[in-house]
């Protein structure tokens, strides 16, 4: 069984495309294109599926055509619409020196400054130019920590922690327990 720790989200299949089980693939990170992956991991309710890949072609910067073995009909490939798309850890992790931003969640997030643990990275808002790790910290709270990588100091993919230097306003606002 695949356990929510040892994948990561990378995207969203779409609508069927044409007559033979084709489907469109909304990607955030095109890590399955620049590693030696064989599957993806699918989201079907609410239990996570590998799903061996027979060919997929780009179709522009964020979309894919993806064709998974034993799906062969426009309406199998219709049942998987709307799944949540995820890669494993341990084939990306093999690319340690190219680390995507979709990568980094579920990392513990360190505070190069004091040292100590700031939370766990929940998720990446890279949708405007000052990316922002979304963090959940040990007493429930969400801080919005910047992402630039001049902050970051270390990232350690095999511990899944990212050292950052964070801003001493949030750092007063992380002590306000």
């Amino acid at each position: 069984m695949i356990k929510a720790e040892e994948v990561y989200k990378i995207g969203k299949l779409g609508k069927p495309h044409g007559l033979k089980g084709e489907i469109n693939f909304l990607f955030d990170d095109d890590v399955f294109d620049r590693t030696d992956a064989d599957y993806l991991v699918l989201e079907v309710d609410g239990i996570l599926v590998p799903f061996f890949m027979e060919e997929y072609r780009f179709h522009g910067n964020e979309t894919a055509l993806m064709k998974f073995c034993d799906i062969d009909t426009v309406e199998q490939a219709r049942e998987l619409t709307g799944c949540n798309v995820f890669f494993p850890r341990h084939l990306a992790d093999a690319e340690s020196d190219d680390v995507s931003w979709a990568q980094l969640a579920g990392f513990t997030l360190i505070d190069a400054g004091s040292g100590e643990t700031v939370g766990t990275v929940s998720s990446v808002d890279d949708s405007t130019l000052n990316i922002l790790f979304e963090v959940e910290t040990a007493n429930g709270k969400t801080l919005l920590i910047p992402a630039s990588e001049h902050l970051i100091t270390d990232i350690n993919t095999a511990q899944h922690t990212i050292t950052t230097v964070v801003p001493e306003g949030l750092i007063a606002a992380l002590n306000d327990k």
